[in-house]
């Protein structure tokens, strides 16, 4: 059982990855991208509480769930909660997708200092990553808000050592 700061979830979206996601928007961002979708996310203080147990069970509950997604905020500000919930989603069967606003190099060099880094990066099947930037902003990308970012399968990744993108269809 772990505590995890949230601004917001939602039970059921089509809009935060591939399938029905259940979506956990957590609070607190260093990034504060112009133009951010979620900047009531950014303020560590703002949100509440949730316990990832209780978030597990909710998703569970759902039949046409395909997995859960970590929004944000900045999921990699709360590492090893998600790392947790991350693990028994997949027990369950079910994917993880992350946003985030480092990049995948950013989160492979912090994951070198930082253990709940490197468990939440391994616990990530799909990653966007990068900042979004205003004027790279792209409405025709499916699950990303600006052209810089990345969709990364980060098992795959991982296992070659070089960065494996590719695009939703």
């Amino acid at each position: 059982m772990a505590k995890l700061r949230v601004a917001g979830i939602i039970p059921e979206s089509v809009v935060d990855g591939p399938g029905f996601r259940y979506t956990a928007f957590t609070q607190g961002c260093r990034h504060n991208c112009k133009g951010c979708h979620n900047p009531q996310t950014h303020d560590f203080s703002g949100g509440y509480d949730v316990d990832t147990d209780d978030l597990l069970a909710e998703m569970l509950e759902d039949p046409l769930i395909r997995g859960m997604t970590f929004s944000g905020g900045d999921p990699f500000e709360q590492p090893a909660p998600l790392a947790d919930l991350a693990r028994k989603a997949h027990e369950a069967g079910k994917d993880v997708m992350v946003y985030t606003g480092y990049t995948y190099e950013q989160l492979l060099a912090r994951a070198q200092e930082d253990p709940a880094t490197d468990a939440l990066l391994r616990q990530t099947d799909i990653l966007i990553d990068g900042p979004f930037i205003l004027e790279r902003r792209n409405v025709e990308l499916r699950f990303r808000g600006s052209d810089n970012q990345r969709v990364i399968d980060v098992p795959q990744s991982l296992s070659r050592g070089e960065v494996v993108t590719f695009e939703f269809e």
